[in-house]
């Protein structure tokens, strides 16, 4: 589903069609998408942060 990251509604929709509303793979699919913006982002910002110490 993470293949899917562009489409976040269908993904959902897929997940909880599949393997039902209280099921792992729905939580995962949601919580994994809602993640996974906030965490590239703070790479970025550390990358942004440290290039000074690595040559060009």
């Amino acid at each position: 589903m993470i293949g899917a990251s562009n489409f976040f509604e269908l993904a959902v929709a897929v997940a909880i069609s599949l393997f039902g509303l209280n099921s792992g793979a729905a939580l995962a699919t949601v919580v994994g998408v809602l993640v996974e913006v906030p965490v590239m982002l703070a790479l970025v910002a550390i990358a942004n942060k440290t290039k000074h110490w690595f040559a060009k």
